[in-house]
């Protein structure tokens, strides 16, 4: 599907016009189009239009053109695009999948060019670490979403919880509080591998890591099993099952049948939680996830998406003008309050305060982290030992056993 924006006259510029832009070297000369792809639903039609509107009357004879594309078989779409000729200037990417695009060769290095100009200093660390290889900068960061806590403000009263916990310790005494008042204290999966990453990175653990060129799993290092045992402890205050992850049910509609007291999910679970029972409304609370100090939340999981530009751009000069507009502060400030957005950068945090759900986001993505940075990491979530190994500590295994032959799955994927 696309979506082709005419250019617009220089008389339709509003407030919302890019500062600081001028004219690209020629394009008064030649009409040029800059092919986007972007994820479907990543923006909403009316953000997208007023990007266009605004960057089309300050760069006369460029024109932009949307194709939105599916998530659903994407990776193999993007390889074939930058792989060929007269492919698109600009591609959102999941940010987790820089690295495998990258180590085709065929992404254009934009350290130089964009990078200083952007205030890459300041990226949130979830997004910018895994557009970086080898010490270049590939993917460039638009937009972040990570994991918070979502609770009952009644459920938190009737057992006499009036704050949320400021460290991970005193959240376990406060969810054993909530069990004894007659609530769920927290439905949590036993494979929800996310949140566990980001007990095992809190404690200074890694679920892979690079050594001269070769990666290994290390689940079974002292931290990742100490993240691990921290898990375990969390999921046996409540229900969730063992042997399935959040969405088998979609944890969402668990919460909302009304007497679970927490989860752990992105603020989008709140219209979820709401159209099965809209009733909880004005009852959601949210915190950052804690962790094991006070004043310093856990770090957590970033999903989110960077923007690349192929080597064989056709108009790789528009495109990157393209990327620092959308990366730019005056459009991540829009973006992030027309989506509920995390920014891509920690100084733009304030931006979202009006937004409860997505301003506790924020404080998260500051110690955001990502999946390991290798182009094959996607071989090892396909296949996915993190989550046997969960059940199987969850139910009893030995923890250090079952972590040395997930470690040893993980090692053999990344080689692969």
């Amino acid at each position: 599907m696309k979506n082709r924006h005419l250019v617009c006259p220089l008389a339709a510029a509003t407030a919302l016009a890019l500062a600081g832009c001028g004219l690209l070297p020629g394009g008064a000369d030649r009409h040029r189009t800059v092919d986007i792809w972007l994820m479907r639903d990543s923006v909403s039609e009316d953000f997208l239009q007023r990007f266009t509107t605004a960057y089309e009357a300050k760069h006369q004879g460029i024109e932009l053109e949307f194709t939105f594309q599916e998530w659903t078989g994407i990776g193999k779409k993007v390889t074939e695009a930058i792989q060929g000729e007269g492919g698109p200037d600009v591609i959102e990417v999941g940010n987790t999948q820089v690295a495998q695009y990258a180590d085709t060769d065929k992404l254009y290095d934009l350290t130089l060019e964009s990078v200083r100009d952007l205030g890459s200093e300041d990226w949130l660390p979830g997004l910018a670490e895994p557009g970086r290889i080898g010490g270049s900068q590939y993917g460039i960061p638009w937009y972040a979403a990570n994991r918070i806590v979502i609770y009952h403000k009644d459920l938190f009263e009737q057992a006499g919880l009036t704050k949320p916990p400021a460290t991970r310790a005193q959240w376990l005494d406060d969810t054993e509080k909530l069990n004894r008042s007659g609530s769920q204290g927290i439905y949590l999966a036993g494979q929800d591998w996310y949140t566990l990453a980001g007990f095992i990175w809190d404690e200074g653990g890694e679920l892979a890591e690079e050594r001269g060129g070769e990666w290994t799993g290390a689940l079974d290092s002292p931290a990742a099993l100490r993240g691990m045992d921290f898990y375990k402890d969390l999921q046996s205050l409540g229900s969730g099952p063992k042997d399935a992850d959040e969405q088998t049910p979609p944890q969402a509609e668990v919460f909302a049948e009304g007497d679970v007291a927490q989860i752990i999910a992105a603020p989008s679970a709140v219209a979820a939680i709401t159209k099965a029972n809209p009733g909880l409304k004005d009852k959601l609370g949210f915190f950052p996830i804690p962790g094991k100090k006070a004043g310093q939340p856990c770090a957590v999981f970033t999903g989110g998406s960077d923007l690349i530009v192929p080597e064989n751009a056709p108009e790789r000069s528009a495109a990157i003008d393209v990327v620092k507009a959308l990366a730019g502060e005056e459009w991540q400030t829009e973006l992030a309050r027309a989506m509920n957005y995390v920014p891509n950068k920690s100084s733009l945090a304030s931006v979202v305060e009006g937004q409860e759900a997505t301003a506790v986001m924020a404080v998260g993505a500051a110690r955001g982290k990502a999946t390991p940075n290798s182009p094959q990491w996607a071989d090892v979530e396909a296949a996915n030992p993190i989550k046997p190994y969960m059940t199987a500590v969850l139910q009893g295994e030995d923890p250090k056993t079952a972590a040395e032959a997930a470690s040893g799955q993980i090692t053999q994927a990344l080689a692969e």
